[in-house]
């Protein structure tokens, strides 16, 4: 028999490659609790199999592949203030899901009251204590630019400190996409901040 190795490329054979039971990659208890809940995806097969709801499209893999995830080392002090809170302009031009590697948590749709923000993130400032300890909170609102800007403006910065007071976060971010195919990158990009009812909005446009 020859011997086995590591496969790069194409399906996987048992007999010839060095493979991990896909059963030690998920938690089937978690996933069968999920479906009791009647919490469950949708597979469609035409024209090619996928994954129905567009959310469930990102968290479903991530769940297969997340004892291997843990298991990855990464550097933080590149997004970490000395303080050890998350440094929130670094993050947006990067990867949010970076967050859940170094032990935070990232909100998808979160829901409060009758209304959801679109990104709800906690990030332990403490390593040792945790979420028991102090928590960084932060309320990312995310808004298309419909017509004037300053409409669009308006009616994020007053959702996004709804939001923040309603969960208790200390930090928000409002992010403006601006879809326009005849303005250039260079004027839909820039950042600055607003006051709205003592609450301090970084503003973003993308």
């Amino acid at each position: 028999m020859m011997e086995r190795f590591f496969n790069n490329a194409g399906p996987s054979v048992p007999d010839d490659h060095y493979m991990v039971d896909p059963l030690q990659r998920i938690d089937v208890v978690h996933i069968e609790r999920l479906v009791r809940q009647k919490r469950y995806f949708v597979l469609l097969a035409f024209p090619e199999i996928r994954i129905a709801n567009r959310i469930y499209q990102e968290s479903i893999p991530r769940e297969l592949v997340w004892t291997r995830q843990i298991g990855i080392t990464h550097q933080q002090h590149w997004y970490l203030t000395p303080e050890r809170r998350l440094d929130m302009p670094r993050l947006l031009q990067a990867f949010l899901q970076r967050i859940v590697n170094g032990g935070g948590r990232i909100y998808r749709e979160y829901g409060l009251g009758r209304r959801r923000t679109d990104l709800f993130i906690e990030w332990p400032t403490d390593k040792q204590t945790g979420f028991q300890g102090e928590v960084q909170r932060i309320v990312l609102e995310l808004k298309i630019r419909h017509g004037a800007l300053d409409t669009t403006l308006q009616r994020g910065l007053a959702q996004t400190v709804d939001y923040a007071d309603k969960c208790a976060a200390d930090e928000l971010h409002l992010l403006i996409f601006d879809r326009r195919s005849e303005v250039t990158w260079e004027e839909k990009i820039w950042h600055r901040t607003e006051r709205v009812a003592g609450r301090t909005v970084s503003v973003w446009g993308l």
